[in-house]
């Protein structure tokens, strides 16, 4: 059954049900090399290609917003660049397959052709068998992050998008099903389907990852973020599932805030009070392992409950 009212960030927060859960959150430990300080963030969850297990991570100096995506290995209980591999000039990196492919994707800044010395952004793609030759296929609208991808039955890809200024306002979630990753079209992006009523006009979310669950229904990894009165970004992860067959979709719920982890180190003051959702790993126990951006400086793991369980033993979105 659809909503029939937008959760606020307040909502959400009255309704989550807090506990200091710390005693399962560690800051992921990163090694780039001798005289290499820059932070390691916004990282995606751990992913298995070519029979390693690896971590795309967002890398970049404290006080700069440009950023490299670099494919990390562990080794020794620490993350090293995995040598051989590229370095991407994105930000935020996700990752998928589709197909046998590998699809990487993340946010390219440039400078704005509109407004001279201002800075623009989109997301862009790239795919391929292997990670050292990875090629770009696609690049979605001006302005636009979050878009996120997902194999489904048939062929069929599931699109997420996140839409922003006069169509989304400050950035809501859309969605479209195309036949092929040639299909992945900037036009295609932009004539998605909104889900108008996760998001208040004064606040914004996207999706972060699209898991496919054992009855059809997908599993979406997201989050929700605010400014305060004084300016400053609230960010939190949260989850919803969304029925491709029908478009419904559930009201949004929290997984986890910012004090749910550790304290550390933080971009700006204003940011304090954000994680960004990188990806979770779900376990057969019945937990997930969460891997979050915090603070714009660090990359954390926690282990929360499962957060889709619960909708795979039931076809119906409640």
């Amino acid at each position: 059954m659809k909503q029939n009212k937008h959760k606020t960030c307040e909502n959400l927060l009255l309704e989550f049900n807090f506990k200091n859960i710390r005693d399962h959150s560690s800051q992921i430990q990163f090694d780039l090399g001798e005289n290499d300080s820059r932070d390691i963030y916004n990282i995606s969850a751990p992913f298995t290609w070519g029979g390693e297990t690896l971590i795309a991570g967002r890398v970049e100096a404290r006080d700069s917003e440009n950023s490299e995506v670099i494919f990390f290995i562990e080794d020794n209980k620490k993350w090293k660049p995995r040598n051989g591999y590229p370095v991407l000039n994105l930000q935020d990196p996700f990752v998928t397959q589709i197909g046998k492919e590998l699809v990487v994707g993340g946010v390219e800044i440039y400078d704005d052709p509109i407004k001279p010395g201002y800075l623009a952004y989109r997301t862009v793609f790239l795919k391929g068998e292997s990670i050292d030759k990875l090629e770009r296929f696609a690049k979605g609208p001006e302005k636009m992050k979050d878009i996120r991808l997902l194999q489904l039955e048939e062929n069929k890809i599931l699109v997420f998008t996140r839409p922003q200024g006069e169509i989304g306002g400050r950035g809501t979630i859309g969605y479209t099903v195309i036949n092929s990753l040639e299909e992945l079209t900037q036009e295609a992006i932009q004539k998605a389907t909104l889900l108008d009523r996760q998001f208040i006009k004064e606040e914004w979310g996207g999706a972060n990852e699209l898991h496919k669950l054992k009855n059809g229904l997908v599993g979406v990894l997201a989050h929700i973020a605010r400014f305060d009165e004084e300016g400053n970004r609230h960010y939190y992860s949260s989850v919803f599932v969304f029925d491709p067959a029908t478009g419904d979709y559930t009201p949004m719920r929290l997984i986890a805030i910012r004090d749910n982890f550790e304290k550390g180190a933080y971009k700006r003051k204003d940011l304090i009070d954000v994680i960004f959702s990188g990806g979770l790993v779900r376990e057969e126990s019945g937990k997930a392992i969460l891997y979050c951006g915090v603070s714009d400086a660090e990359a954390h793991r926690i282990t929360i409950d499962d957060p889709f369980i619960e909708y795979e033993n039931s076809r119906m979105i409640k």
